[in-house]
């Protein structure tokens, strides 16, 4: 009777240890403290010398979608526990790869942005950074005959990088 009562206390205690040790998996490499539940993204307005009109939304909905997607978080129009703002600084079109007769090859577009990033509920991981990303092209094709394929591909890499840097802490 005696070895019973051990054998179920045991038990017990064990079922206790195991129910108290918590491990948390995250397959989108996300690292969010257990007390943020809300993110807030502010429009980012277009602050480029070269404009695309379209750019602003795509990116700030882009960045919406990736974090309701990846995070179990909710989103607030304002005031979240993270905050995502800034601005797109940088829309440009270079020269890559030179051939004779200094004519180009390919030619890079460019898409940089100024985030700050404020974590309300751990202000040591606020930070403001800016991030860049782009894609070649062929240089005889012009920039608006590519441009609707470029953007959304260089706005994906933006978005992962972002991610990345913040709530992957990477």
């Amino acid at each position: 009777m005696q070895k019973r009562l051990v054998s179920f206390f045991t038990i017990i205690l064990l079922a206790a240890v195991v129910n108290s040790c918590r491990v948390s998996y995250s397959f989108t490499g996300a690292n969010i403290s257990p007390a943020v539940k809300t993110f807030s993204v502010y429009y980012f307005p277009n602050r480029a010398r070269l404009i695309n009109p379209t750019l602003s939304q795509s990116f700030t909905e882009s960045l919406r979608e990736k974090l309701q997607r990846q995070t179990p978080l909710n989103e607030l129009a304002e005031d979240g526990d993270l905050i995502f703002e800034g601005q797109i600084t940088g829309y440009d079109v270079r020269p890559m790869s030179i051939q004779k007769e200094d004519m180009a090859a390919l030619n890079r577009l460019t898409i940089s942005v100024r985030v700050k990033y404020t974590n309300n509920i751990d202000p040591d991981q606020n930070i403001e950074q800016t991030f860049s990303a782009y894609e070649d092209f062929d240089a005889t094709s012009s920039l608006s005959a590519v441009e609707d394929g470029l953007v959304p591909e260089i706005i994906t890499k933006l978005t992962e990088d972002i991610f990345n840097a913040t709530l992957a802490n990477w």
